[in-house]
């Protein structure tokens, strides 16, 4: 498989090191200067890992050159319903996922099933708190956001998230502390005691590993995915 990197960050270099050692070549590297799109010709699949000002921009071009996405980068969601119909529209795949860690989305499977258990109780107040590094761009992280968007389908109650204490939205409180790759908490907390569920990523290999899957499984498909397409959950 020959790859594109288009971001050549903490995560742009584990997957340029896990693809390499499974004998994957990497045929493009991009670190924020523009685009080639003649090189990114010669891949068969280009993941995105970038920041939320530059990925719309990158993924409209690399789709448009009719080259296979795989993004993790968030915080531009906002605009991710005209990249879903462009990648239809072209016929070109397009995956997203705030996080690629198979574990994670167990956790976030996990959060849901949960979430329903918990409703009807309505003692228990849910919130989710999520830890990164410092170099981490976006606060609350995708993570965050996708485990409180799994919370608030079982409640019809609250509307959304907020990072304050609003009584129709749940709260996502953030910390940045070195050299955490992401920790990602949800509580249930009463007046007499609390219930939580976590995951924590040891390092960033588990991110890696699920991208490659994702860059594998996307070729040759159309249309836009996430990362329960790829594991069957």
């Amino acid at each position: 498989m020959n790859i594109a990197i288009i971001g050549n960050g903490r995560m742009g270099k584990a997957i340029t090191h896990l693809a390499e050692s499974k004998g994957h070549s990497i045929v493009y590297i991009n670190n924020g200067e523009r685009l080639d799109t003649e090189a990114l010709r010669k891949a068969d699949v280009a993941l995105e890992f970038t920041n939320p000002n530059a990925a719309y921009s990158n993924i409209q071009t690399i789709l448009l050159t009719g080259i296979p996405v795989v993004c993790g980068t968030t915080g531009w969601l906002d605009q991710k319903t005209e990249i879903d119909t462009l990648a239809l529209d072209k016929g070109v795949g397009f995956l997203y996922a705030s996080n690629f860690s198979l574990g994670v989305n167990l956790f976030f499977l996990a959060n849901e099933k949960l979430a329903n258990i918990m409703a009807p109780y309505q003692d228990y107040s849910p919130s989710v708190h999520e830890i990164h590094h410092t170099g981490k761009k976006d606060k609350p992280s995708g993570t965050a956001i996708t485990t409180s968007e799994g919370i608030t389908q079982a409640y019809p109650s609250l509307s959304s998230w907020t990072m304050e204490k609003e009584n129709d939205r749940i709260e996502i409180t953030s910390e940045r502390i070195d050299p955490v790759c992401g920790t990602h908490r949800v509580h249930y907390q009463s007046s007499i005691d609390t219930i939580s569920l976590q995951h924590e990523a040891h390092s960033r290999d588990g991110f890696a590993i699920g991208a490659l899957i994702a860059a594998e499984w996307i070729i040759g498909k159309r249309g836009s995915f996430g990362m329960r397409d790829v594991l069957g959950l």
